[in-house]
Order: C-alpha cells, then sequence, then structure tokens
C-alpha cells in the first residue's frame, strides 16, 4: 500500500463544512438500515476527513471515507459528526476511499474501473496501482484491457449486472476470435456465474458488439480500415441466413393459410354444414374472409 498518513485526530466537525471528494450512488434499502442503525446505537465508526481552506477563510474537510454516515446524519438532522482528521493530499485521500470499499467488498465494479483509470491517467504503472489500492497486479492489469481497448459495451454489461467483470475481461482479451468468446460464455455458464435470461442479454450484446464494434458510441469509427474483413463477412452472412429463415417461415405459413382457405371452401360448400352453424348460431362470418373463402380453390 502507499504511504498513507498515521497521524489522525478525533474532532466533532460541523456536517456543513464538509465536501464529499467521489460521491456515490447508494441502495435506498441499505442506506434506510444505516440510518435506523444510528439513530438506534448511534455512529460505532467515526468518518474520515482531511482539512482544506475555504474559500471564506474558515476551515473546510474533504471527506475520504464515510459519505454513508455523513448522509445519515445529515437525514437525522445532526450538525456535527464524530470524525478522524487526517493530513492526506488529494490523491491519497482518494486512494484511502478506494482501498476501504474494496475492502468491505461492497464496492461497485464501475467505481474500480473508474479509480484504476485515474491512477493510470496519473502516470501510475499496473504494479504502482496494485500496490496502492491492495489488489493483484494480473487484476489490474486485466482491468486495463478493457479501459485501454475502450471495452464501453462490456463496462456498460458489467456495470448493468449482465456480466461479471472477469467475464467482460475474459471476452476482451479474446478479441475477435469467436471460439475464445464462445469459451468465456461456456465457463461462465458452468461457474453459474451467467444463466437464463442473462445468458441471452450477453449473447445478444456481443451480437451488438460485433456488428456496431466495441463503443456506444452512434458515430461512425474514424478508422474504418480497422474492422476486420472477417467480422463483415461473418455480419453478412448471419444476416443473409436471417433472411432465408423468414422466408422460408412466410412460405410455410402461406401454405397452412391456403389449406385453412381451402378446407372452409369445401365446408361452407356443404349445405348440412351450414345448416349446423346456423342452428348453433355461428352462421355470421366478417366480409373480407367470406371473399377470401369464396374464392379459395378447393382442396384436391
Amino acid at each position: 500500500m502507499s504511504n498513507l498518513p498515521t497521524d489522525r485526530e478525533l474532532r466533532m466537525v460541523p456536517i456543513d463544512r464538509i465536501d464529499v471528494l467521489n460521491p456515490r450512488e447508494r441502495d435506498p434499502e441499505v442506506f434506510a438500515k444505516i440510518v435506523e442503525n444510528i439513530r438506534a446505537i448511534g455512529l460505532k465508526k467515526p468518518i474520515t476527513v482531511t482539512p482544506r481552506a475555504g474559500t471564506d477563510g474558515a476551515e473546510r474537510y474533504l471527506l475520504v471515507c464515510g459519505e454513508g454516515r455523513l448522509t445519515a446524519f445529515r437525514v437525522l438532522g445532526e450538525t456535527r459528526i464524530p470524525a478522524l482528521v487526517v493530513d492526506a493530499t488529494d490523491e491519497d485521500a482518494y486512494l484511502m476511499s478506494l482501498s476501504e470499499n474494496i475492502a468491505r467488498r461492497k464496492y461497485r465494479a464501475l467505481e474500480l474501473l473508474s479509480g484504476i483509470g485515474l491512477l493510470k491517467e496519473k502516470g501510475h504503472s499496473a504494479g504502482e496501482i496494485a500496490e496502492k489500492i491492495g489488489v493483484g497486479v494480473g487484476y489490474v492489469r486485466d482491468i486495463l484491457i478493457l479501459l485501454d481497448k475502450g471495452e464501453e459495451r462490456l463496462l456498460t454489461a458489467v456495470h448493468r449486472g449482465q456480466m461479471g467483470l472477469n467475464t467482460a475481461i475474459s471476452i476482451a482479451r479474446a478479441g475477435d476470435d469467436e471460439n475464445a468468446i464462445q469459451n468465456a460464455l461456456q465457463e461462465a455458464y458452468d461457474a453459474g456465474t451467467l444463466r437464463g435470461r442473462q445468458l441471452i442479454e450477453v449473447r445478444r450484446l456481443l451480437q451488438r458488439r460485433r456488428q456496431l464494434g466495441r463503443s456506444t458510441s452512434r458515430a461512425m469509427p474514424r478508422k474504418i480500415s480497422n474492422v476486420p474483413s472477417s467480422s463483415l463477412v461473418r455480419t453478412y452472412q448471419t444476416e443473409i441466413m436471417r433472411q432465408q429463415v423468414m422466408v422460408r417461415r412466410a412460405s410455410l405459413a402461406q401454405e397452412q393459410l391456403l389449406f385453412i382457405l381451402g378446407a372452409l371452401h369445401r365446408l361452407i360448400a356443404d349445405e348440412n354444414f351450414t345448416n349446423l352453424l346456423r342452428a348453433e348460431g355461428l352462421d355470421a362470418v366478417p366480409k373480407y374472409l367470406s371473399d377470401r373463402i369464396v374464392t379459395a380453390a378447393p382442396i384436391a
């Protein structure tokens, strides 16, 4: 881990003087439990903040850890909250926040991706990032594959819970190799992380990824030459097969309808059958159907 601050002072900090470094969305049910727990037994663990100079000359604080607890105190109408005040740079504060979320294993995949991407932009290597946030170097390198390849569709799927992060990484590493992609899906299925409706959604996403590219942007790609010819041929063949299936289904449906019309034509021509329909009050037929029955050729 990085050399994070060790000198900490516990204070009662005014809530209105605290700014949130990295605000996150929260599950309403989970947050409601946090509020009720604090209301019932109080705050068991203080938040962590780092001091900053305010524009009004008075001291303000940057929240490092404990956004949920801070928001709960606001909901409960409190004006001050117990806080550990540490001296930390913006980068160290961000790392402390990220490390706490990872330690809890309650972070969202995209939050971790965003954090690793930010550190990469700051010039840190995969090894340095892994050391700072306390995860394996291989794990960081795999995540950087998603970011470097611009896998927006896979990132969106991870965000929506359609697939796990490991499955997305396996697909990204497979590139356009269909066999490798199918192996990744099979492994996820065998592991029980990709089943039922979720598997169907992922297959649809991969089809859009093949046809429209990795990015979710609607703009045309700048480098058309980067699209492999094999991918274009495969997309064309897939569309031809889909059209052929539609033609076969339409032909079958037409044959079945002609058979039904011919059968109705012969039945309507049978006087005993029409008398039975009149007796049951079923002799009324819509005009468009009646015209087709009359003109239909009888079954040979």
